[in-house]
């Protein structure tokens, strides 16, 4: 008995020790601990009391490639690597990263994708129906049995917001992107210092301000663009001015949600009379060229190019701030009054300047990561976007390799301490930054902005970075929280859907025709004309679903689940 009790002491002992050597490879520090393991084990110890080998994915300790599609037309990814940040990643975290493009073509390369079965490993897409679909379809990832192994995401994602964003069966199969737990967002008005300066500094409070503004800057720079939309047919410009008419109005991006929150209910867009008034202005400014001309066709490249030149005297759009700040160190070292500032957003007479919200954010934040079922290794990607969403991905992503623009972490273990290289090389990183910004696929707001901001609070004026202050001082607070309305979208092939597709064209289209209109009355029948449309193709049904489903997000935000 006594035989037999020492042969399964020592097998016992192998075992631990063959175990550890296992699971951390086997070097002579690893070796030292399970011989002295092995040792308690012969002494008595308690199996349990030995910590068992982790089944956690380590990031950086083997090769993790996988692809990624982004679905849009606009977005092209780009090269993974080419930058200071991605290509430290590469290198140090041993990620890479095979983009697959839209070609222009969204929806068409998403369909194809999953009628050949070729789907992406990554999608990173907008909520709602494109992504119901897949999940439907099962093809997607749940990430439940993720969270708790890999916890950047839940400690930083409130769990109200979670809830919000499982599907129907309860799962999490969103990886959200710019989610927070407080105001964000660049929505606003960017405006040409120099332009401005030389025209004497005047009130741009209003929107007979702005539109008086315009007039002189028309008149004395010829070759400049009064006022830039962005791509209108996108919402962009067009979009800001609507939030000038309308006080409070958390659903400004008409083009998102066509619907208006009145007394409890959704009703139509198109009988909305600030919308209807903030067409008639913008309407106003097409016919007398105070507005980009092409803002129908031009390319993101082309309205890039005007505002990196300083062709452009007000430039207004969800988020003016990317590309400005681009180009705000050149402009600034070819003249001392070069570059641009923001101001508050502007307002309509009658309208409180204090409840004017050009943009809005959600808790959910902007758009979301899925994993498909095509990916070999779905927990690996996981655990790189989640550790992408913590304090080490996001500080790399923002702020670019250790060792430059920042030098260790605070006592707290996750916030950077900046080196000198963040005032005195801010060209640097603001480069840094515009090449990273179409990279940042699951963006952590809270820990980006608070750090940033605590940060260059301490630091002069003129030292400051140029978004963070504009954001700080202009933007945060004037975005409105719009996070109630968000998951409204019905599947596109039900009834509702088809209607909602229907409305969005008749959407589309009579803004454009309202810009191109000849008069103020001919844009007003246009908008009349528009919402009897939307009424016969089913717009009555889909704002009843619409209002349902805003009325359940509103009690499961008051409840928390």
């Amino acid at each position: 008995m006594k035989n037999k009790k020492k042969m399964l002491m020592c097998v016992l002992s192998a075992f631990l020790v063959l175990s550890l050597l296992a699971a951390c490879g086997g070097n002579s520090d690893t070796k030292k601990t399970a011989e002295e393991s092995g040792t308690k084990a012969n002494e008595g110890t308690k199996t349990e009391e030995v910590t068992p080998a982790s089944d956690k994915y380590e990031l950086g300790k083997q090769p993790l490639e996988f692809t990624f599609y982004g679905h849009y037309d606009w977005y092209t990814m780009p090269t993974w690597g080419q930058d200071e940040s991605t290509k430290w990643i590469k290198e140090n975290k041993k990620v890479d990263i095979k983009a697959i493009q839209s070609g222009g073509s969204a929806a068409q390369k998403l369909n194809t994708m999953i009628a050949t079965n070729e789907l992406p490993d990554v999608i990173w897409m907008d909520r709602g129906p494109d992504v119901e679909k897949l999940r439907q379809a099962d093809m997607l990832v749940p990430f439940d049995d993720y969270l708790d192994k890999y916890p950047n995401l839940k400690t930083w994602f409130a769990e109200n917001g979670m809830n919000m964003l499982r599907s129907e069966d309860g799962k999490l199969y969103q990886f959200p992107n710019w989610y927070t737990s407080q105001p964000n967002g660049n929505a606003g008005y960017v405006v040409n210092k120099k332009i401005y300066t030389e025209l004497g500094s005047p009130k741009i409070e209003t929107t007979d301000d702005l539109y008086n503004y315009l007039k002189q800057v028309k008149a004395k720079y010829p070759d400049v663009i009064p006022f830039e939309t962005g791509l209108a047919k996108d919402g962009q410009g067009l979009d800001i001015l609507y939030s000038a008419f309308k006080a409070n109005n958390k659903g400004y991006s008409a083009k998102g949600l066509m619907a208006v929150p009145t007394d409890g209910k959704l009703t139509s867009i198109f009988k909305d009379e600030p919308y209807r008034q903030s067409m008639v202005y913008a309407s106003k400014l097409f016919r007398d060229k105070l507005i980009t001309q092409d803002a129908m066709t031009q390319t993101k490249d082309q309205e890039k190019e005007k505002v990196m030149t300083g062709r452009v005297a007000v430039y207004a759009t969800s988020s003016p701030t990317d590309i400005a700040q681009l180009a705000q160190p050149d402009l600034a070292k070819k003249d001392p009054n070069g570059g641009y500032i923001m101001i508050p957003p502007v307002h309509a007479e009658g309208v409180p300047a204090d409840q004017v919200f050009p943009g809005s954010y959600k808790q959910l934040g902007w758009n979301v990561s899925v994993i498909t079922k095509a990916a070999k290794d779905p927990e690996a990607i996981f655990a790189f976007l989640d550790w992408y969403t913590g304090p080490a991905g996001q500080s790399v992503q923002m702020w670019g390799p250790e060792g430059k623009y920042w030098q260790g972490v605070e006592e707290d273990g996750i916030t950077p301490k900046f080196t000198d290289a963040y005032v005195t090389d801010a060209d640097g990183l603001a480069k840094l930054q515009g090449e990273t910004v179409n990279l940042m696929w699951n963006g952590n707001t809270v820990f980006l902005d608070k750090t940033k901001a605590k940060y260059e609070a301490t630091l002069p004026l003129e030292k400051r970075s140029w978004a963070t202050h504009w954001q700080s001082t202009v933007t945060w607070k004037s975005q409105s929280d719009a996070t109630e309305l968000v998951n409204l979208s019905p599947m596109p092939e039900s009834e509702e859907g088809i209607a909602q597709q229907r409305i969005n064209d008749i959407f589309v289209e009579s803004r454009a025709k309202a810009l191109f209109a000849k008069s103020d009355a001919e844009v007003l029948a246009i908008l009349d004309k528009a919402a009897a449309d939307a009424d016969t193709a089913g717009f009555p049904k889909l704002l009843e679903f619409e209002t349902n489903k805003w009325q359940e997000n509103l009690k499961k935000m008051s409840s928390g689940k």
